[in-house]
C-alpha cells in the first residue's frame, strides 16, 4: 500500500502563501497535484481565518483532501506543565476535521501527568530544531508516553540539532506516525530546506528506515511557474519511493 502524501503549505512560502490569497486558495493546487491531504499551520492563519476554521474544513472537504493541523507551540511549557493553550488548538483542530495536532515536546520532565481530552484528534509530537527536539529527550519522551502520543519524524531538523538521523530513525522507527520529508544544506551558522531535485539521496536512505504506511508531509520549498506541476512532481516522486 503506497503512502499518504500531505502537502505543507508552508512549503510555498509565507509570503507567496499570503500573495495568493491564504491557505485555502492553496487547496485547488494540492488537489490537482493528487495529494491525499493537506498540513494547514496555524503560523499562517490569519486572526479572521482563525474564526472561520469550519470553512475552511468545508472547503479542504470539497477538495477531498484530510486535513492536519500544525501549530508552532510545544506541548509543555516552561514550568513542565502542560501547555495551557493545548485545549485550544485540539478545538481548533476539531474545527477543521483535522486528523492529527502536530505540535513540538518542549520542556518535558519525566513522570509528567498528561491527562487530556483529545476530542478523537490523534497528537503528534514532532522533533523539531530545538534542543529539546534532540535524539536522547524524544527517545525517553516516547519511551514513557508511547501509547497517547505519535511522532512526527522530520528528517531534516536532526541537521539543525546536530544528530544522526539514521541514529534516529533506528531508534524511534516505532513511534513514528507521520514523516516531514525536508532536505537541507548548511547557510551560513545554520541549514536551509531545499528541493529534493537539488539533494543528495540521504533523504531516499532514510525513508527505508522508516514505517512505510504512514503519512509523508511535504515540507521543502515548492516553487516554479507552475505550481501544480512542482507540486504534482514531488507528489508522486514521494508516492513511489
Amino acid at each position: 500500500m503506497k503512502p499518504e502524501i500531505i502537502v505543507v503549505t508552508a512549503a510555498y512560502g509565507q509570503q507567496n502563501v499570503a500573495e495568493l490569497g491564504g491557505q485555502r486558495a492553496l487547496l485547488p493546487i494540492i488537489a490537482d497535484a493528487g495529494a491525499d491531504g493537506v498540513e494547514i499551520r496555524r503560523e499562517l492563519l490569519t486572526e479572521s481565518e482563525l474564526e472561520s476554521l469550519p470553512q475552511l474544513a468545508q472547503a479542504i472537504a470539497q477538495h477531498q483532501l484530510k486535513a492536519f493541523y500544525s501549530v508552532p507551540d510545544a506541548l509543555f511549557a516552561e514550568d513542565g506543565a502542560v501547555n495551557p493553550q493545548l485545549d485550544r488548538y485540539l478545538l481548533e483542530a476539531k474545527q477543521l476535521h483535522a486528523q492529527r495536532l502536530k505540535l513540538s515536546l518542549g520542556p518535558w520532565q519525566s513522570g509528567a501527568a498528561i491527562s487530556l481530552d483529545t476530542h478523537g484528534i490523534r497528537l503528534v509530537v514532532e522533533n523539531d530544531q530545538t534542543d529539546y527536539g534532540k535524539l536522547a529527550i524524544i527517545a525517553a519522551f516516547f519511551a514513557e508516553q508511547q501509547a497517547a502520543f505519535g511522532m512526527t519524524f522530520d528528517i531534516g531538523n536532526w541537521l539543525w540539532t546536530g544528530e544522526d538521523a539514521a541514529a534516529a530513525a533506528h531508534r524511534l522507527a516505532d513511534y513514528v506516525s507521520y514523516i516531514h520529508v525536508k532536505a537541507a544544506v548548511p547557510h551560513g551558522n545554520s541549514w536551509r530546506a531545499i528541493a529534493l531535485d537539488d539533494a543528495d539521496n540521504s533523504w531516499r536512505a532514510l525513508l527505508k528506515l522508516l514505517p512505510n504506511s504512514v503519512p509523508r508531509g511535504i515540507e521543502f520549498p515548492l516553487q516554479g511557474d507552475d505550481l501544480t506541476a512542482v507540486t504534482r512532481h514531488y507528489v508522486d516522486l514521494l508516492r513511489e519511493e
